[in-house]
């Protein structure tokens, strides 16, 4: 499936561009991107796909993915955590952006990688915005320490960076000053992440299990309680590409039945906490036999919704 062709890249490695990933063997995570950027400032820009895969089905995607994919630099077994607090203003401007469909939106996050019972102030976390330009998104982060970006996004003051960082931690700054962003929610995966070779340079696929959040208690490291906002039993697949997705992938998810779904895990952790009300596109963060939400905070109405006009591949998916 090819998707529409976007501007050539502004940005061209200085490198002379990545090797070419041996099969078998892990790869680079950011090899065949389209925009990278020589400086300490990475950027990325990527067609996104998300697809929600039922347990049961798990075992034999992964079992495809793996014969045809390379595990990412950073894979362990079992997958590493993502933690990521994200900001927006009182009224949501970011969430409610994503939920009407913005052609041009963004929103601000610091995430860490790992183990977050290890996170200190020292602790390497990116300060990342990711935008999203009509169907392309659009990645920009800043590796530094926790302490550092605490300082940056929650003190709204200049940090120590590195030449080639300015312009994007000024962008930073003028957006937590401008818009008065304060953290809102928080989320965390399980992710198992494999990466494109030979003619699937570029494609990277991410399998996210177990996606938690909070509304409350922002440190990273903190060990206040999380709660499923999506049941244990889906697994969120993100297909990021260049400018085409491989037919064996759109194969695979048609044999696996899967639909695209729009889902957001930062807008489905602002639902799930009752900070606004459930959007037609907010998926039951519970299981059909497990506890059901808590009260006041109805599930999604499939028949209304669809009467409302929600996308048919929305509604089968949450069912």
């Amino acid at each position: 499936m090819r998707l529409r062709p976007r501007s050539a890249p502004t940005g061209p490695d200085k490198g002379g561009g990545p090797a070419r990933p041996v099969p078998g063997r892990t790869a680079d995570d950011q090899t065949g991107h389209a925009l990278r950027a020589p400086s300490p400032l990475h950027a990325f820009n990527r067609y996104e796909i998300k697809y929600l895969v039922p347990t049961e089905r798990l075992a034999a995607i992964r079992d495809e993915l793996r014969a045809r994919l390379d595990l990412d630099s950073h894979a362990t077994e079992g997958g590493y955590g993502v933690w990521s607090v994200y900001y927006d203003t009182r009224l949501l401007r970011f969430y409610w952006e994503k939920i009407e469909g913005l052609r041009f939106r963004r929103k601000l996050r610091v995430r860490h990688y790992g183990d977050r019972t290890t996170i200190d102030d020292d602790a390497t976390v990116y300060v990342e915005i990711k935008q999203r330009v009509n169907r392309v998104t659009q990645k920009r982060r800043v590796a530094m320490p926790y302490g550092d970006a605490r300082l940056l996004c929650d003190g709204r003051q200049m940090v120590r960076h590195k030449p080639g960082q300015t312009g994007f931690i000024q962008e930073v700054l003028g957006l937590v000053q401008g818009l008065d962003l304060r953290p809102t929610a928080m989320t965390g995966y399980q992710r198992e992440a494999y990466v494109g070779r030979d003619a699937d340079l570029g494609l990277r696929v991410t399998l996210d299990h177990r996606v938690r959040g909070r509304d409350r208690e922002f440190d990273l490291g903190s060990e206040a309680e999380n709660r499923l906002i999506i049941p244990a039993s889906l697994s969120v697949l993100e297909v990021k590409a260049n400018d085409r997705v491989p037919y064996w992938l759109t194969d695979l998810a048609a044999r696996a039945e899967l639909n695209v779904v729009r889902v957001s895990k930062y807008c489905q952790s602002v639902e799930a906490f009752g900070r606004a009300p459930r959007s037609l596109f907010h998926i039951p963060d519970y299981d059909a036999e497990g506890t059901a939400p808590a009260e006041g905070t109805d599930d999604l109405n499939l028949s209304e919704a669809a009467a409302a006009g929600a996308p048919a591949l929305i509604t089968k998916a949450t069912r």
